[in-house]
Formats: C-alpha cells, structure tokens, sequence
C-alpha cells in the first residue's frame, strides 16, 4: 500500500468545508452513527435548525438507497460501499454528496429521473409528491427513486445534479448532489 499523504486530505477537506466524509461499506447501525455525528457537526456549525433538519433527512434518504440498492441486488460488501460528503458552501448552503457503484441502466434511469426532477419548480414537486404518496404501494415491486428522492428535491435550494461514470462490467459509479 503506498503512503497516503493525510496532511493534504485535511487540507482538501479544510479548503472544502467539508463536516463529514465516509466511504466504505454501510450498515443500518453505521447510518445511524454517522446521522449522530452529522447533527453534532451541525450544532457545532450553528446551522439553522430547519436546515440542519433537512441536511440529516437528506442524508439519511441518500444512504438508506444506497444501502437498500445494494443489498436488493445482492452487492458484495466491497461493491455495495457508500461514499457520502456533507459540506458547508461558502453561501451558507450544504451541500450533501452520495455515491455507490449501480448497474448502468439503472444509473442511466436514475439520471433521467434527476433530469425530469430538475425541470419542476416547487409547486410542481409538491404536487408530483402528493401524487406519489397517494399511489398504492406493491410490496413485491422496489420502489427506487420515488418518494424519498421527490422529498430530497423539494427540500433541495437548487435542482439536484447526479454523475454517472462508466466503471466497466455494465456498472457505473453514480453520484448525486443535493443543495440544502
């Protein structure tokens, strides 16, 4: 294993205003720590307590999926890893950052579902999410991208954006950004 030069990760992340990084497998209970510190950071930031709210409700929506798509496709705990940034923008917004390897048509639905997303104002995300909650719910059938990213949007200040990157073998890392 080569060296890693942590002084320069620490100064990326300092520059960066980043309050939490992760990246490896996830768990339920491992969700719920980082969530812990999430808020303790928060506090410590002196969010407002709606934003903070809403920065934990995105990240706990975010990696719940990743850990939901991971285990309903059978990933191996290497390949069904997380990798969740929460920053502080210089604007005073949050930036909370997800990513995991996906099967590439399942990236590529996932990106046009963000696209579609993107091109609603509030008003409309409000409405699409009542709908939604509205539809009955087959326990047989997953029910990705619904819901939990309609809520993500409308508590997103800006649409979120998502990056899909061709991994090899019909997987893609896919990542998305939400500003809160």
């Amino acid at each position: 294993m080569q060296a890693i030069d942590l002084l320069s990760i620490r100064e990326q992340f300092n520059q960066n205003r980043i309050l939490l990084c992760f990246n490896g497998p996830i768990s339920r209970s491992l969700i719920e720590e980082i969530g812990n510190a999430l808020r303790n950071y928060l506090q410590a930031d002196n969010a407002q307590p709606s934003a903070a709210m809403d920065v934990f409700a995105v990240y706990i929506e975010l990696t719940q999926n990743i850990r939901h798509y991971a285990s309903r496709l059978g990933y191996s705990e290497r390949d069904g890893s997380a990798t969740v940034v929460v920053a502080r923008h210089d604007d005073g917004h949050y930036l909370v950052m997800a990513g995991n390897l996906v099967e590439q048509d399942d990236g590529e639905a996932l990106c046009r579902r963000l696209e579609a997303l993107a091109t609603m104002d509030k008003a409309m995300l409000k409405t699409a999410y009542k709908t939604q909650l509205r539809q009955p719910r087959s326990e047989a059938e997953h029910s990705g991208a619904g819901l939990g990213l309609l809520d993500v949007a409308r508590k997103s200040a800006r649409p979120m954006t998502a990056k899909l990157v061709p991994t090899g073998d019909g997987r893609s890392f896919f990542s998305i950004l939400a500003v809160i």
